[in-house]
């Protein structure tokens, strides 16, 4: 895991990202069943547990809910440092699918390569339970930050 390559929270941020993203039922993520389990500077974890209506008719989870994961895990590594939810919006995200995922549960990780200040760029990587890696993602996010009074 890389994890301990990133520096954790010390002033409760993580709390409100775990909060929101396991709370707050309004947004995409939550209709597929995204749990964030972690979050530090710059990098996040997120899990979705396995569901038989996930797969697809060939029995594996379906490709669009492993980009979802991909796509939304990155969302609280880039958000996190910032006092105001920015907008966060992708520009580019490529995806490479490595092996089918059947009836496991689906961890990813999502951490940031490079940051500028309106563009981030991201990397991913989702595993089964047996540590196989399923997929992996780059990503480029457009970052607006909220106008000051």
């Amino acid at each position: 895991m890389r994890a301990d390559l990133h520096e954790p929270f010390t002033d409760g941020r993580d709390k409100l990202f775990i909060d929101f993203f396991n709370k707050d039922e309004s947004y995409f993520g939550s209709l597929v069943g995204l749990e964030l389990e972690e979050i530090r500077v710059d990098y996040a974890r997120m899990r979705l547990p396995y569901r038989p209506r996930l797969n697809q008719p060939a029995g594996v989870v379906h490709g669009g809910a492993i980009a979802t994961l991909i796509d939304t895990v990155v969302v609280p590594a880039v958000g996190g440092i910032y006092d105001q939810m920015p907008v966060l919006l992708t520009v580019d995200m490529q995806l490479r699918y490595l092996s089918a995922a059947r009836e496991t549960d689906l961890v990813a990780e999502g951490w940031i390569t490079k940051r500028g200040r309106s563009t981030v760029f991201c990397q991913a990587e989702v595993r089964g339970e047996d540590g196989e890696v399923v997929a992996e993602g780059w990503h480029v996010y457009r970052v607006i930050l909220p106008k000051k009074d």
